[in-house]
C-alpha cells in the first residue's frame, strides 16, 4: 500500500479465495506478472487483471528471458513452464 492505497487484490479466480503474489516482474508494456494461483496473474497498471496462464501446480518464480525477452519461464512446484509472450519482460537500467 502506498499512502492508504492498494495497488491490487490478489484473487483465485472463481472462487474469491485470497492469492498470494511470489516471482513478481514488469513487462514493457508498464504490466505486473506475478505467480499467484492458479499460476501466473497479468496486472495492468491500473491494478486491474488482465490476463492469466493456468498452471497445474503452484507457480513459485518467473522471469522473461531468451534472446527478444518475450520468453516467460515459470517456476512452478515440480516442474519448470516456458512460453512465449506477446510481450517483452522490461529492462533494467
Amino acid at each position: 500500500m502506498s499512502k492508504g492505497k492498494r495497488f491490487v487484490q490478489l484473487d483465485v479466480p472463481g472462487t474469491g479465495g485470497p492469492a498470494a503474489a511470489d516471482g513478481i516482474r514488469c513487462d514493457a508494456d508498464g504490466n505486473v506478472w506475478a505467480g499467484a494461483s492458479p499460476g501466473v496473474q497479468v496486472i495492468a497498471a491500473t491494478g486491474e487483471r488482465i490476463g492469466m496462464i493456468r498452471l497445474p501446480e503452484n507457480c513459485a518464480n518467473i522471469c522473461f528471458g531468451g534472446t527478444k525477452r518475450n520468453r516467460l519461464f515459470m517456476a512452478a512446484s515440480q516442474s519448470l513452464y516456458s512460453v512465449y509472450v506477446l510481450t517483452t519482460g522490461a529492462h533494467i537500467a
